[in-house]
């Protein structure tokens, strides 16, 4: 899973430092192919979709990202298999971003809470985490992040938004979450 999560990132960062974007925040709405999962992004979004290991299963994972100023920010979903644990993946994915980012754990009581959006279901998984970590040569690096699920018929879609930095814009992650729209 960390080998996984380490090659998305390394790819999505590649593309982001070939794509960055200017001004720093030109908020526009986007959505995920072949669902109504609709965000606003501060910049044009690179995207991508791979099949990965995610809570020991294969899924199709859609990915959306770009950097505004600083900031690499991310969106990432996935539909699981009816049937599937949603709780159990969604603790992985928390996880591996977790393992990836190099943050220390477990996390203090204040660098994590319950996130909910409307539509979203209930899970006690839903969380808003914010620790200090890692970039992968080493420099240190923020990361302010939420997960949440969403019923979509007889299967649930997983999500996940990230914005990393050295010193996270309380704006900027406040506008990405809350314009998370089932």
């Amino acid at each position: 899973m960390q080998i996984f999560t380490s090659t998305l990132v390394a790819s999505l960062a590649g593309a982001l430092t070939l794509s960055a974007c200017s001004p720093a925040q030109n908020w526009r709405d986007v959505v995920f192919e072949g669902s109504s999962l609709k965000v606003q992004l501060p910049c044009k979004p690179d995207r991508t979709s791979r099949k990965v290991p995610l809570g020991g299963m294969p899924v199709d994972l859609q990915v959306m990202g770009c950097e505004s100023g600083s900031a690499m920010v991310a969106v990432m979903t996935t539909v699981l298999p009816a049937g599937a644990d949603a709780s159990a993946v969604m603790s992985a994915w928390q996880k591996a971003t977790l393992d990836n980012a190099r943050v220390f754990q477990p996390l203090a009581a204040g660098q994590q809470q319950a996130w909910q959006r409307p539509g979203q279901l209930p899970l006690t998984t839903s969380l808003r985490m914010q620790a200090p970590g890692q970039r992968p040569s080493g420099e240190p690096v923020n990361m302010d992040a939420v997960w949440g699920a969403m019923a979509e018929g007889e299967r649930v879609r997983l999500l996940h938004a990230v914005v990393y930095d050295r010193k996270i814009s309380v704006e900027l992650s406040t506008t990405l979450f809350e314009s998370i729209q089932p």
